[in-house]
């Protein structure tokens, strides 16, 4: 797999970029307008790393009756607000990858309408939100987490950071690259992670620190990863001198996935310290022109067979409980074991101003 479709795999949020446009692919066409308006047609709106086994989709198909199609709308922060400049006249019926960090968006702007899909009793507690209305289901969950390239730390005879209180200390200094916060959803990630550690009064204090410790800020995560990092495929061809990069804590176990040969171990690892758990959800968009066949394509996403699938192909943990995790993951990497978090009340009522805070700090 090139470096670029592994990129797409590897991050659920890629960093935005220049708005692309729209592109459109499915398993089938069955000679519709593509508006998702025919009865057996079901189209579903999603950022650029969705992903699932052609086998699994066409189980759905078949069993369903529905022809899937799907629109794939750039990063999940550009299809999220796409979306909502659409909602009177959607793109589709079902959007899938709003995250915890721009839920509140989607709610508040009236993105979606009440469905509760079959298997919700099976979602991990954790994960549930909106339970008094329904109008998002849980899909999966993964942690945003600062990366380090192993053979840098092991070579220039540096322990690598383990929290976030080490990346501002000297020795770090000028190996960091995060993305952008108010462009990116990993940088967004980032930037709550600090401050649900250090709260409302510190973590600005925090990013005062991380910016005269010489941490560089870029637009999006394949920039960051792909280019400036030194411990990715893409960093060796780009020559990126960054050890430490903001990015997922799936990305070792792409790592080695997409290796030919495949390492005996990760040549990445994560910084467990500085992880934020993210959880994307899916929801039947208002004004929806096939709600019946959006709602079965919701209880598709719940299913025991896609959440055992997903996996592999978006590298993000499933939220069903009892769901089969790839043993790739489990020994490459693992997901954090206290991630930072925060309440979807919280993120709603101070992301804007955080990210604006942010924004005169770190790049003014």
């Amino acid at each position: 797999m090139s470096i670029t479709k592994k990129a797409t795999a590897l991050a659920v949020g890629l960093g935005l970029v220049a708005l692309p446009a729209l592109t459109a692919c499915g398993s089938s066409d069955d000679g519709g307008d593509g508006s998702g308006g025919g009865s057996r047609t079901v189209t579903l709106v999603s950022h650029n790393s969705w992903a699932v086994s052609k086998d699994v989709l066409a189980a759905f198909e078949k069993q369903s009756g529905y022809k899937v199609r799907v629109l794939k709308d750039g990063d999940a922060g550009q299809a999220v607000n796409k979306a909502v400049l659409t909602k009177d006249n959607p793109q589709g019926d079902v959007f899938f990858g709003v995250d915890n960090t721009l839920l509140s968006r989607a709610l508040d702007n009236g993105l979606f309408q009440p469905y509760e899909a079959k298997g919700s009793d099976k979602v991990a507690p954790e994960f549930r939100v909106d339970e008094d209305k329904h109008r998002v289901t849980p899909v999966d969950t993964g942690d945003v987490c600062v990366n380090y390239d192993k053979a840098y730390f092991s070579e220039h005879k540096l322990t690598p950071p383990t929290s976030f209180d080490d990346l501002v200390k000297p020795q770090y200094k000028d190996l960091l690259v995060t993305e952008n916060a108010s462009t990116s959803s990993p940088g967004l990630g980032f930037l709550l992670g600090t401050a649900a550690k250090y709260g409302d009064d510190g973590w600005e204090g925090y990013w005062k620190k991380l910016k005269a410790n010489g941490v560089k800020v870029v637009d999006g995560w394949e920039q960051a990863y792909n280019e400036e990092f030194s411990g990715s495929a893409g960093g060796k061809k780009a020559k990126g001198d960054r050890p430490l990069v903001v990015s997922y804590a799936s990305s070792p176990p792409a790592e080695v996935i997409y290796a030919d040969p495949r390492p005996s171990d990760a040549p990445t690892g994560v910084v467990e310290g500085t992880c934020f758990r993210q959880v994307e959800y899916a929801g039947l968009l208002s004004n929806a022109k096939n709600a019946e066949g959006g709602k079965a394509l919701i209880d598709f996403l719940l299913s025991e067979t896609f959440q055992a699938d997903m996996p592999m192909n978006m590298f993000v943990y499933p939220v069903r409980e009892g769901a089969q995790v790839p043993k790739e993951f489990t020994a490459y990497g693992p997901a954090a074991k206290n991630p930072e978090t925060m309440e979807p009340a919280k993120i709603a009522a101070h992301r804007d101003d955080w990210v604006k805070s942010w924004t005169s700090l770190v790049l003014r």
